[in-house]
């Protein structure tokens, strides 16, 4: 017979203990589907982290007034002329008649940019033709193309005798600006009336340059395109059209 010291005996008990199976128990089948998915609300994005949309999509011209916008279909403009009215004062009301009682339609410019004499200093004044996208009564030729795709501006004041108002300045290029760019108008298009016919106008203290200058660090200044300069035979259009 072998005896078993205390000690022996009691880790025999141990071990006996540990494999003694316990009561059995029922396991779920096993699923073999992918765990269902909770759509959630998307994050916002902030500010900093937006994509920042292209030029074209975030500004589609400069900005003009709702009047500058004509809802009827665009004429085809060809060019912007620049005019002087020649007279101390002058608004588009004014111009309207004095076209009238010369036998005219009806105000032959546009628009017209005021010097505080007759309306406000700088205003731009949308004459009666714009809207209907109607053709010009202001740069008469020949074949007459400077009326039928001519825009015409006309600056109150002599410009013989003094320089136009800083603030006529502004909204002149702001002007010029804007219908370069929404009408496809390139900047060696912008022109005086002495560049159509043999005439003064609008003055010789108009820098047909610097409008163009102008115009053009408006649209730049805005992150938009400058329109295509046109061929070189612009030249030779408005030597023959004098």
């Amino acid at each position: 017979m072998v005896r078993t010291s205390p000690l022996a005996a009691t880790v025999l008990m141990i071990l006996l203990a540990g494999c003694q199976v316990g009561p059995s128990v029922e396991l779920p089948p096993p699923n073999f589907n992918a765990p269902p998915v909770v759509a959630q609300a998307p994050v916002p994005m902030s500010p900093e982290r937006a994509p920042t949309p292209a030029i074209a999509d975030r500004v589609a011209r400069v900005p003009g007034p709702r009047e500058w916008n004509p809802a009827v279909k665009a004429r085809a403009w060809r060019w912007i002329v620049i005019h002087h009215s020649a007279t101390p004062t002058g608004s588009v009301n004014a111009f309207d008649r004095i076209h009238r009682d010369k036998g005219w339609d009806e105000c032959g410019y546009h628009f017209v940019i005021g010097n505080g004499r007759g309306s406000g200093d700088g205003q731009i004044e949308v004459g009666p033709r714009w809207p209907k996208q109607k053709w010009g009564a202001h740069a008469k030729t020949p074949d007459n193309r400077f009326n039928e795709y001519g825009i015409g501006i006309c600056l109150v004041g002599n410009f013989d005798l003094s320089r136009p108002t800083p603030q006529q300045q502004q909204s002149l290029a702001r002007l010029v600006a804007y219908l370069m760019r929404t009408y496809n108008i390139p900047p060696d298009r912008v022109i005086g009336h002495r560049d159509t016919k043999a005439t003064e106008c609008p003055g010789r203290y108009v820098n047909i340059a610097a409008i163009r200058q102008s115009a053009t660090r408006v649209l730049a200044d805005a992150g938009l395109p400058i329109p295509s300069a046109t061929v070189a035979s612009t030249a030779v259009e408005l030597t023959t059209s004098r």
